[in-house]
């Protein structure tokens, strides 16, 4: 591949991660309910999520992958149903002033990881980008082994330069929610964006 060739595909890769969909809502809702470390991992299973369609789409897997629709469905599901449970969960209970003071660090690291993999592997939005509009992009014929590793570093800065910031804003939000009725807010807020994001890969064909 080219340099011309990289660069384009970073920044296609940049616009469609930058448009809000059920990921950047899921991560967001993620950030507000439990803080900036368990959603950098749920944000590792986004990208997780990405790097594994990518590399279908350069071994020529993307026949095989869409060939397989009860996986996809299965995933996707999967996926809605994890959402839909944090949206209730947010929306009885969610966070207290309790534990916005807490101590984060035995949050649950695989389950935030799983919840963006589950995710970003039943959006229809990447779904598309890597397996139909990526194609279009790279030769797929012409990429090499170290073409395909330079892919997955420009895959994974991309969307830490996309995510990180929708995180970070998110996360030092709650830290200014002091009120019950302020906490109350946040913990509907964050129950509608799960739920949004939920419908939104339910829905999308």
């Amino acid at each position: 591949m080219t340099l011309a060739g990289f660069v384009t595909y970073a920044g296609a890769l940049a616009i469609a991660a930058a448009i809000p969909g059920p990921g950047i809502v899921a991560l967001i809702a993620r950030a507000l309910g439990a803080g900036f470390r368990p959603a950098i991992f749920m944000a590792a299973g986004l990208i997780v999520g990405d790097l594994v369609y990518l590399t279908a789409v350069v071994l020529g897997l993307a026949l095989v992958a869409q060939t397989f629709g009860t996986a996809f469905l299965v995933i996707k599901w999967a996926g809605v149903a994890y959402l839909a449970w944090m949206a209730w969960t947010f929306w009885r209970t969610g966070i207290t002033a309790e534990k916005v003071h807490a101590d984060r660090s035995r949050d649950g690291v695989a389950a935030s990881f799983l919840s963006g993999l589950l995710v970003t592997l039943g959006n229809p939005k990447v779904m598309v980008f890597y397996l139909a509009i990526t194609p279009t992009i790279i030769d797929i014929a012409t990429v090499t082994l170290s073409d395909y590793g330079v892919l997955m570093v420009i895959t994974a800065m991309v969307l830490l330069v996309v995510l990180v910031p929708y995180l970070a804003l998110a996360a030092k939000a709650r830290w200014f929610l002091a009120t019950p009725r302020a906490l109350k807010a946040l913990n509907r807020t964050a129950a509608g964006f799960m739920a949004g994001a939920a419908a939104a890969i339910a829905f999308r064909q």
